[in-house]
């Protein structure tokens, strides 16, 4: 296949349907992006960034979408020959990733092509793209969904998943979804402004055999060629309250997850929350064994996955609380549990003040499963048989994984000025977790935040975080320090340092500049990355320390 005529004629496409002026009466919109991440890296011994192999790195994408009403169509040309550091092996590569037809008539979408998709909460189907973790494990096929009956949603799926620049030729993925909206069919729900769904999904992994040995053996493995995976869901809402229920079902599916043993996998979900004005509170629980899903039972890489298991922990967007990021424990299995609580001080009351407080409390805490002892097996290895069970007592719950426990108080004190305060307790479980190498099995640490913010005016904004870690293990204490001052909606500057003071003694400074113009945003930036994990969704990439010069450039049509 010849690559190089392809991507010259889209950025000709591209370059002819930004410059397309859509009538308002005209029953076509055609709409893109493009996006380059540029790294010019520097060799730092001090912080282990380098040596590299080449002077430029970057990520580049290009897409154009063309939406009407019977038809959409669109594509995504890529290209990562030196990808950014940290990304993986496969991931370099270049040429047309992505591209889908879509027929629309009455409720029926027929899709051809590429295409995402989520199952539930994605216990046994979640395809989908993260460009910061480097995942894109699309499926290329076929999908119709039908929205033709009232109160009914059906998707019907089937083809290849995406891994980098290789599609899984060797294996199929086929899937089906419906979901029945009683409060459709049922007058007393809707009367009472209530809202029920109930859904079921069914996955099937057909993938050929392969000669694995038992090791230390001649005996060869006897690989199941298909593997099925159910849902079941229902999900309550009426006012302020919402209840959902999941269940999921994966059968025997040996792979390098669970030590190609044969037991089944389960998951379970329970979730409630409530939301009114001024106060909200989330509770949710979820218990899962076994439920590592890929289209490849022998490929390593997140990117593999054809499903996905929450780490219900929470997401933090400050840099100390997120040095130990935890990661689902897809084979072993695990208890988690997730609860928030927000609420508004109003107006003029004794802890509101004159524009109010906010008060958030965030608490995660997860455990490992209780197993009995593995069946002994040929030449003392688990391969080939049922593996390590948990015991028979459901709600057994094992060491801790993880916990993390923050409190933040969000407070105006003027017109201008609104500050931030957090405190965060956490403990992390190296040994499941692994991210330091140092041979400490739990890393707690105690996390203070102030993060102020001073709006002069409409277009000027100043905003500063102080940030302090207190931890007696790994690298021991760390501090952090940004300003940030914006003219809105133009240029933004920035100035940060993240210190470990309690060891090394190592500054990661940066320096960058953001500006934007109509469709336009750029990016540049110069100073150190330290190393550690990227993480969304439970799923995390190692990040290799860095120094260098970064161009980051979208622009949109």
């Amino acid at each position: 296949m010849n690559k190089r005529p392809i991507a010259v004629a889209l950025t000709s496409a591209i370059m002819t349907l930004s410059a397309v002026n859509v009538r308002a009466d005209y029953p076509v919109a055609v709409h893109g992006s493009v996006q380059a991440d540029i790294v010019f890296p520097e060799t730092d011994n001090s912080i282990g960034a380098g040596p590299y192999d080449h002077k430029i790195l970057f990520n580049t994408y290009a897409d154009v979408n063309m939406a009407s009403r019977y038809v959409d169509a669109g594509l995504r040309a890529e290209f990562m020959k030196w990808p950014l550091p940290g990304y993986e092996e496969d991931f370099a590569g270049w040429g047309l990733s992505n591209f889908y037809v879509k027929g629309k008539y009455k409720g029926f979408e027929l899709t051809g092509g590429d295409f995402y998709e989520q199952f539930g909460s994605g216990f046994i189907l979640r395809t989908y793209e993260d460009r910061a973790l480097g995942i894109d494990n699309a499926i290329r096929g076929g999908r119709l969904n039908v929205n033709a009956v009232k109160g009914l949603r059906l998707t019907l799926l089937g083809g290849v998943q995406r891994r980098y620049w290789d599609w899984s030729k060797h294996s199929q993925v086929y899937g089906a979804n419906a979901e029945v909206y009683m409060h459709d069919y049922l007058s007393a729900l809707s009367e009472r402004n209530a809202t029920w769904m109930i859904g079921a999904s069914y996955v099937l992994k057909h993938e050929r055999d392969e000669m694995i040995l038992v090791p230390g053996t001649t005996y060869r493995l006897n690989l199941p060629k298909s593997v099925n995976a159910l849902d079941v869901r229902s999900s309550f809402n009426k006012g302020p309250w919402n209840v959902l229920a999941e269940f999921a079902w994966k059968g025997q599916d040996p792979s390098f997850d669970n030590d190609y043993t044969y037991g089944t996998g389960t998951a379970y979900l329970l979730s409630g929350s409530y939301s009114k004005k001024g106060i909200s509170a989330m509770l949710q629980a979820k218990r899962s064994y076994n439920m590592a899903f890929r289209s490849q039972r022998h490929v390593d890489g997140i990117s593999a996955f054809i499903n996905n298991m929450p780490a219900f922990t929470y997401t933090h967007t400050y840099s100390l609380p997120a040095l130990y990021p935890y990661a689902t424990q897809y084979g072993p299995g695990e208890w988690a549990y997730q609860g928030s609580f927000s609420y508004l001080f109003p107006r003029k009351s004794k802890l509101g003040g004159k524009y109010g407080t906010k008060l958030t409390v965030n608490a995660n805490y997860v455990s490992s499963l209780v197993h009995k002892d593995a069946p002994a097996g040929l030449n003392g290895s688990i391969m080939g048989t049922n593996g390590a069970r948990p015991v028979d007592n459901f709600f057994a719950m094992g060491a801790c994984n993880y916990y993390d426990i923050n409190v933040q108080v969000e407070k105006r004190f003027s017109a201008p000025l609104t500050m931030t305060f957090m405190y965060m307790n956490q403990l992390f479980n190296n040994e499941v977790g692994k991210i330091v190498e140092k041979d400490e099995k739990y890393i707690r640490t105690n996390i203070l935040v102030a993060d102020a913010k001073y709006r002069f005016n409409r277009k000027y904004t100043l905003r500063g975080e102080l940030q302090y870690l207190f931890t007696k293990q790994d690298q021991k204490d760390w501090a952090y320090g940004l300003l940030e001052f914006s003219w809105a909606p133009y240029l933004m500057f920035s100035a940060s340092d993240m210190w470990n003071c309690g060891d090394t003694g190592t500054h990661y400074y940066m320096f960058g500049v953001t500006g934007s113009y109509r469709n336009n945003r750029l990016m540049l930036s110069y100073g150190r990355t330290r190393a550690g994990f990227d993480c969304s969704g439970g799923l995390c990439r190692p990040v290799p320390a860095m120094h260098g010069f970064k161009i980051n450039y979208t622009y949109n049509f």
